[in-house]
């Protein structure tokens, strides 16, 4: 897999709460802690996500495999995998792959055949993202899982093209979460869009909505500071004004921070009301 989507996918899943490993895995468990495995007598590569879990028959190890292709190979992997968990932890290992892949997934989630007296009976589950429905995502509190929401629902996503995705970032744009975790949650979905979408889809509709959270996060401002001048906080106003310029502008000028800094009541209520015509430093 790709290493954007892997570290895109393990930075989503490793603050994950037991309710979602329960979602994902269908079964009562109180995650315990997060095992760091490396696979050398396979492949020498990390295990994407391991967690000591406790369930109600003791404890077992949920190991989470991320897949964005179809690999013919994938049980003999699995299977590996799972021997290596028993060997190093001695705890019984329930695995899932998730695939991401824009295909539909067409793996074996298993082993099995009997030769002679010998027999192997070995399965594993299979999550294919794409045919979580959108509404199952979008109906849970699991903010976070709106990451993958541009990869879910690949009937639907076939069906609508570009308005699909645009759908999930106004799903993202009016979740009930901060700024800045909004950010962070579109920020993995516009990575993991790239397994579905063009780059030139993806810079159309994401910059689209960096807009309106900026036009959000100046608004906000612009109460809070309004709110200072009417209780005639000089230093709340001034601290705020710079605020916003220096989240509006990467690199605000120093010597425009000490004219701010100088200025009356009269001047920073000037700016409060011109600040969504600033579009550059010197128009100050």
């Amino acid at each position: 897999m790709p290493q954007t989507y892997d570290l895109t996918l393990k930075s989503i899943f490793s603050e994950i709460a037991d309710d979602i490993i329960v979602y994902l895995t269908g079964i009562s468990l109180k995650k315990l802690e997060e095992l760091n495995i490396e696979f050398v007598k396979v492949e020498r590569r990390d295990s994407d996500m391991t967690f000591k879990c406790d369930t109600d028959t003791g404890e077992i190890a949920v190991h989470i495999e991320f897949q964005s292709e179809n690999d013919k190979m994938m049980p003999c992997r699995m299977l590996r995998y799972a021997l290596e968990i028993m060997e190093k932890h001695k705890l019984k290992p329930y695995q899932v792959v998730l695939y991401i892949g824009k295909d539909k997934a067409k793996m074996d989630n298993g082993i099995n055949y009997t030769v002679g007296d010998n027999k192997l009976d070995y399965r594993y589950r299979i999550i294919d993202i794409g045919e979580i429905r959108f509404s199952d995502i979008a109906e849970t509190n699991y903010f976070d899982l709106y990451s993958l929401l541009p990869i879910v629902d690949r009937k639907k996503r076939a069906e609508a093209g570009e308005k699909y995705l645009k759908m999930c970032v106004d799903l993202i744009k009016d979740a009930p979460v901060d700024v800045d975790e909004k950010r962070t949650i579109l920020f993995r979905a516009e990575l993991l869009s790239g397994i579905a979408y063009s780059k030139e889809v993806i810079k159309k509709i994401f910059e689209e909505v960096e807009k309106v959270l900026k036009l959000e996060e100046l608004s906000s401002y612009k109460m809070i500071m309004e709110k200072g001048i009417e209780k005639g906080i000089e230093k709340g106003k001034t601290e705020v004004v710079l605020k916003l310029f220096n989240r509006k502008f990467k690199e605000f000028p120093r010597k425009y921070e000490e004219l701010i800094k100088s200025a009356d009541n009269e001047i920073l209520e000037k700016i409060t009301d011109d600040i969504f015509d600033i579009e550059k430093p010197e128009d100050l």
